[in-house]
């Protein structure tokens, strides 16, 4: 014969599980009670554009000009100069002789001085020379997401590493988020 108090245990036993049954099968449905969950109204991908760095080099043919012995061209000076004064002392004669041998020995050592600098000048060769510069690529990359949400029927924004989904659990009306 069952007892009383055994009535009352048994009865109380079956009330805990049909409770604990139906409150699975709400989780379970998704018929969650309101404000245990906040609405995701709207997720947006955010990205950011950052620079990387690379060397990029390039070949370039560069002309030089060869070193030279006689930077000052002395030597042109110098033999246009006697050049010059042998010409000037044929054309003048008399007292000119003397002022034409002066004359073309000037006139002589600058253009003498003019001849050597314009052959150093073109006393040239060619290189090839490995030119390189830093150049920045640019490219996306993701920030995290901007979620919309509802609570209390108030719309919000906050910003996520991570996409939450449909929901964002919330308790004691505080959003519960992934760390």
């Amino acid at each position: 014969m069952i007892k009383q108090y055994d009535l009352k245990c048994i009865f109380s036993a079956l009330t805990i599980a049909a409770t604990g049954l139906v409150a699975g099968c709400d989780m379970a449905s998704g018929d969650y009670k309101e404000g245990d969950f906040a609405e995701v109204i709207a997720v947006k991908a955010l990205t950011k554009t950052i620079s990387v760095p690379r060397e990029e080099c390039r070949d370039e043919v560069v002309t030089l000009t060869r070193e030279t012995k006689d930077p000052n061209q002395i030597v042109g000076t110098v033999a246009g100069a006697v050049i010059g004064g042998v010409l000037g002392n044929e054309v003048g004669s008399g007292k000119g002789n003397d002022a034409a041998t002066v004359g073309g020995a000037v006139i002589g050592g600058y253009a003498g001085n003019q001849v050597q600098e314009g052959m150093q000048e073109r006393n040239t060769y060619t290189e090839t020379r490995q030119n390189c510069q830093t150049v920045y690529d640019s490219r996306e990359q993701a920030a995290g997401y901007e979620v919309t949400y509802r609570l209390n029927d108030i719309d919000r924004k906050i910003n996520l590493d991570y996409d939450p989904g449909r929901q964002i659990a919330v308790v004691n009306g505080n959003l519960v988020l992934q760390n």
